[in-house]
């Protein structure tokens, strides 16, 4: 069913002109005279973002003027028009000239929209888009929501979000889909060999846990997602300053854009056997809390040096990574907030990825500028290995003062080996400012690139 703000009929809508300097002087051609004088007054350009509301001889709304930049469209927001999603009045609306990319444009107007209310009700407006032509209302709404679900989960603080309140999601969402569900809690992690999970939340109250959700044919491709699951971060015994911590509920947002991610691919049916891995924990502090120097077992059958406590989510997807190489899938993809390094480098914006195959790195890359998904390549730069050594395990936790994002998927890379291909996204899973599409607050990364790679490799 088409997302409840697309509205499948054009009645009574109220036209959206989408002009440039280029279009202006064309569409004010065919505007009546009083509206095009009012434009004229108010000083209206065809600047990127810019707006008018056109009245009529009435007094009430004709339509709406709206700038695009036709200068360089390499450089043009997709999303730009969802902009107007949060400025126009309560009504329904058409885009009455063709937006760049008409589907991005309705995505933007949906995600445009969200607000976290759950503990501050806000006065919402119904401001509906009339579905374009050729834009399947049906994916783009599987694809709003998803998106939305997940936001709201990366926003939701860890007093209603621990790692329990993470597996209640993962849950939820198996039931959605008819998925198989199981988790592995507590000590049962030690039991069934995930020992590096536990070690690393068996300081919280709420106990550490492993979430497995799998769906589909056994004899399909095998697609695994892994997100991080760090219901709340205090850096453990390497504690983090006050400051740094104000934002830490989001570090389950890797966890948050897996989910999405599976949503996405069991909302369309992809003929794929899909994994779903979700770590979940809290890096707490107690007098169980693992140190600094100690040497943990993993999986994988390595030994890992702490280096530092707060390099705990690599810990957590390293066990859950060695599981999913365990099966041979034919694609290992792995989410996860985790270095401060990969925000210097490339901001919040453009998050970093990581994986040997250049083939599935050039379509990462291409579908993530085709869907408005950006992320970047970055290397695995095999000389940095030597910043993991330890003189008393296999491999240290942390590298070197430089190049943080790089070591840290090298040291998850360790964990994965019988995989046909493996991805790694280290991403922010925030917006710093409001953006069209893109409230300020917990997002969505990287996901929406997947779903558009996987659906052209195996949709029908």
């Amino acid at each position: 069913m088409p997302h409840p703000l697309l509205a499948s009929s054009d009645a009574a809508s109220l036209p959206i002109w989408l002009v440039n300097d280029k279009t202006w002087p064309e569409i004010a051609a065919t505007l009546p005279a009083q509206a095009l004088a009012f434009a004229k007054a108010q000083a209206f350009e065809a600047k990127a973002g810019s707006h008018c509301l056109l009245p009529d001889q009435e007094g009430k709304l004709l339509g709406v003027l709206f700038g695009l930049d036709a200068s360089d469209a390499k450089r043009v927001d997709p999303f730009l028009p969802g902009k107007l999603a949060t400025l126009l009045p309560e009504g329904t609306y058409r885009f009455e000239t063709a937006a760049p990319n008409p589907a991005l444009a309705t995505l933007a107007w949906l995600l445009g929209t969200y607000s976290f209310d759950r503990y501050r009700k806000r006065t919402e407006k119904t401001v509906r888009l009339v579905l374009p032509k050729g834009v399947d209302g049906e994916e783009v709404t599987r694809i709003a929501q998803a998106v939305v679900t997940s936001r709201d989960l990366v926003n939701t603080p860890t007093s209603d979000l621990g790692p329990d309140g993470i597996e209640a999601a993962v849950r939820k969402l198996a039931d959605k889909h008819g998925a198989t569900f199981k988790s592995i809690v507590g000590d049962d992690l030690l039991a069934q060999n995930f020992p590096m999970i536990h070690a690393v939340g068996r300081a919280s109250a709420t106990p550490p846990r492993l979430i497995d959700l799998t769906w589909g044919k056994a004899d399909a491709p095998k697609i695994t997602l892994v997100g991080k699951g760090v219901a709340f971060d205090t850096g453990g015994l390497d504690i983090k300053p006050a400051a740094s911590m104000l934002m830490m509920r989001k570090d389950m947002g890797g966890s948050a854009a897996a989910l999405a991610l599976a949503d996405m691919i069991m909302g369309a049916g992809l003929p794929v056997r899909l994994r779903l891995l979700i770590p979940a924990v809290e890096n707490s502090i107690s007098a169980n809390a693992f140190r600094p120097g100690d040497i943990l077992q993993s999986r994988k059958g390595l030994t890992v040096e702490i280096g530092n406590t707060d390099a705990e989510g690599r810990l957590i997807l390293a066990d859950a990574l060695a599981l999913a190489d365990e099966e041979n899938p034919d694609l290992v993809v792995d989410f996860a907030t985790l270095t401060g390094a990969a925000r210097v480098a490339l901001g919040p914006e453009l998050p970093p990825f990581y994986t040997a195959d250049d083939a599935l790195a050039a379509e990462i890359a291409e579908e993530g500028l085709a869907v408005n998904d950006p992320v970047w390549r970055m290397p695995l730069w095999h000389p940095y290995q030597s910043q993991l050594d330890s003189k008393y395990a296999d491999v240290n936790n942390t590298g070197g003062p430089m190049a943080g994002s790089v070591t840290a998927a090298l040291f998850l890379s360790r964990f994965v080996s019988a995989a046909k291909a493996w991805v790694h996204f280290d991403i922010f899973a925030w917006n710093n400012a409001t953006r069209p599409g893109r409230p300020e607050g917990g997002e969505v990364q990287a996901a929406r690139l997947m779903y558009a790679l996987l659906k052209k490799r195996y949709g029908s």
